[in-house]
């Protein structure tokens, strides 16, 4: 299960960051938009040394090298202009708006969120124009991992792991929500009995 740090600051977030690593987070993924390189290694910084190897970077990559994070995120954007096949043999993913073009994605992607699968929790008005569940049954890449992003909360989650979606990507039910780290706890154990 993935996280996504809310695009701008949320109160006692590095302590919060801390408390999802201890509880078994796998992965956070640092999208700040906002950040200049040097915000950016601050508040990579604060984060305990132990978790670098879990992060995930969106913007200023530069700083993987510096940090010792292994893991780089390209947005559709990026993708267009400045991907690189190999990029110094890092983990590399991506995000995508639609199945097929997910389809068509260099092999070299370990992952890519598809998004919004569900009316979006963080950005109002934002849903998908398809039904993805129903597009994910034209899906042709195997190679690279399918993750669900977008409105996905605990109410869903079951149903989003059923029809073909490999994980899931939480960002405003854990941010947008009173008690963050209970909520992650929450969403985890959904996704933990559905592995089983």
């Amino acid at each position: 299960m993935i996280v996504i740090t809310n695009p701008s600051a949320i109160a006692n977030e590095i302590s919060i960051i801390d408390s999802l690593f201890e509880e078994g987070l796998s992965l956070l993924h640092i999208r700040k938009p906002d950040f200049s390189e040097l915000e950016m290694a601050l508040f990579i910084h604060q984060i305990k040394l132990r978790f670098r190897a879990n992060l995930v970077l969106h913007s200023h990559h530069e700083l993987a090298q510096d940090f010792g994070i292994n893991r780089i995120h390209f947005s559709e954007k990026q993708r267009k202009e400045e991907f690189e096949i190999s990029r110094e043999n890092k983990i590399i993913s991506t995000s995508v708006h639609s199945i097929e073009t997910f389809n068509a994605l260099h092999p070299n992607f370990e992952y890519a969120f598809v998004s919004p699968v569900f009316k979006s929790i963080s950005k109002e008005n934002y849903q998908s124009e398809t039904d993805l569940f129903e597009a994910l049954k034209s899906r042709t890449n195997f190679k690279t991992k399918v993750i669900a992003l977008g409105g996905i909360e605990p109410e869903n989650i079951q149903k989003t792991l059923e029809n073909g979606f490999d994980d899931i990507a939480l960002l405003g039910a854990v941010w947008h929500h009173e008690n963050p780290v209970n909520q992650f706890k929450v969403c985890q154990k959904i996704v933990h009995s559905h592995s089983l």
